[in-house]
């Protein structure tokens, strides 16, 4: 092969490897922007007072949405108080706009009475719902969220493995953005005045 042809063939290439990586770099970022609007959808679930809740009832205010199960020795408690703190960081004005919510991913365990034992805990404003296996499934496919029971012999006594993200929803019931389990009281606070602010 001659030298002018080498260098053909490495400038060819090169080009097609650049091409490669705008295109993948392309395809990732609009992946990424567009991953919010695949978080959230309908659902039919009930709050702590046996009050049927859908995605609807949400509606009209911007809604800070937690994932868990009130059997939850550590996680679960942990991320609730972050969110009744930041809650009570806001101002009064921007507090009234927005409903924090807890859904349970362990439905066997926890009843209506059962969360609003736990709703006793937290954030008076919360919204703590549960429903049938098969709705609170439903509802956390709508919102990408993983969980399963973790392996144990003890129908009763049992851990589950879930996701730990708190979702900021818009009043549309569009995502805006979402708190991991480090973030804190102050974080999330300024965060949701910024967006609800606006």
């Amino acid at each position: 092969m001659s030298t002018r042809v080498f260098v053909l063939v490495v400038a060819l290439l090169s080009a097609v490897l650049a091409a490669t990586a705008v295109g993948g770099y392309l395809l990732w970022t609009r992946g990424d922007q567009g991953a919010g609007a695949m978080i959230g959808g309908p659902f039919t679930l009930v709050d702590q007072t046996g009050r049927p809740v859908t995605q609807d009832t949400l509606k009209g205010k911007w809604s800070l949405i937690y994932f868990g199960y009130t059997y939850c020795p550590d996680v679960c408690p942990t991320s609730l108080s972050v969110m009744s703190q930041a809650m009570d960081a806001l101002d009064p004005a921007l507090a009234a706009k927005v409903t924090p919510v807890f859904i349970t991913v362990d439905p066997e365990r926890d009843t209506v009475e059962q969360l609003a034992l736990y709703h006793e805990s937290f954030h008076p404003s919360f919204l703590m719902l549960t429903g049938t296996p098969e709705q609170v499934r439903q509802t956390a496919k709508a919102y990408r969220v993983y969980y399963r029971k973790a392996e144990n012999d003890s129908a009763t006594e049992y851990l589950m493995d879930h996701s730990s993200i708190t979702f900021l929803m818009d009043p549309n019931g569009n995502y805006a953005t979402h708190f991991g389990h480090d973030a804190t009281p102050e974080a999330m606070a300024e965060t949701i005045g910024k967006l609800v602010g606006k």
